[in-house]
């Protein structure tokens, strides 16, 4: 009979005990895609031995620290350009990136362009809380239109980046995106992203009652949690709406926010290339002695 699996046991196996209790305030979500990245990694039987997790600077950042096994946790924005040189030292590891909305795309967007660009064979799991939430609750890329920051005291004014959208376009392997309320969806989506050569991206949506949800006056922790069911839609339900939905359907759903699966295609990343590249050289290099 195989061994049931359980919460507690994921924890004990994964966890470092000693860093116990954790940094994160009441109604985060960076503990719940922490768990979903634990099942996820359970269901692959991943070696962990050859896994090494990554981070910048964030209270997602924080995440690799409290995992038992090997981590890196790097300066802020900086946690692709970190894992693209691990993974160009020893391509057979695998590479898993937790990063935030300001760490990845706000400080670090150009080194996450380029990655992604390239298809650099890295899975990164972004948590998306719409604020720097632990340098003090500035104005990230991603914050909605209107909402309230320290440096946006009247609102935001600034067009927020979909990062999906924009990852899809840079041609990365896999992308999705999900909010943090939905279960089963995630690990199968992480379990994707692992499994999937190149570029892979998973944007979460996650609540920061304290820095974001406090100042938007979004209610309670259960309210601030309703808000992501309230303001999101699959992308399939989405669609379905937008070509065969009335006026009015289509205007009670333009704003929110879709999730799933955006792109899922197969194209050689960058260190295969790199790999046939050397072979062509070194093939081209004996001919050439053989003469």
């Amino acid at each position: 009979m195989p061994e049931v699996r359980t919460a507690d046991k994921l924890k004990k196996k994964y966890l470092r005990e000693e860093m116990w209790p954790t940094i994160f305030c009441n109604g985060c979500g960076n503990g719940v895609v922490l768990d979903y990245a634990f099942w996820a990694i359970e269901e692959l039987d991943l070696d962990m031995d050859k896994t090494v997790f990554v981070s910048g600077i964030g209270c997602s950042s924080r995440l690799p620290g409290y995992i038992n096994a090997d981590g890196l946790h790097t300066t802020h924005g900086r946690s692709i350009a970190f894992a693209t040189g691990i993974k160009a030292a020893n391509p057979d590891l695998n590479i898993i990136i937790f990063t935030g909305d300001g760490d990845c795309t706000g400080i670090g967007g150009n080194h996450f362009i380029h990655a992604a660009r390239r298809n650099i064979d890295v899975t990164v799991i972004l948590i998306n809380n719409f604020t720097y939430g632990m340098t003090g609750g500035q104005l990230a890329p991603t914050a909605p239109l209107g909402s309230i920051a320290t440096t946006a005291p009247y609102g935001n004014i600034e067009h927020p980046f979909d990062i999906c959208e924009l990852a899809k376009a840079l041609g990365a392997n896999y992308v999705a995106r999900w909010s943090v309320t939905y279960p089963y969806q995630p690990i199968k989506s992480v379990k994707e992203a692992i499994q999937k050569k190149g570029f892979s991206m998973i944007e979460f949506l996650s609540p920061c009652p304290t820095a974001y949800g406090r100042r938007n006056k979004l209610g309670d922790i259960k309210k601030h949690w309703k808000w992501y069911d309230d303001n999101t839609i699959l992308i399939e339900e989405y669609n379905k709406i937008m070509e065969y939905g009335t006026d009015e359907e289509k205007e009670k759903i333009k704003n929110k926010i879709q999730l799933g699966v955006f792109q899922d295609i197969e194209k050689p990343g960058f260190f295969e290339q790199y790999e046939k590249l050397v072979e062509r050289l070194q093939t081209k290099k004996d001919k050439g002695m053989k003469k």
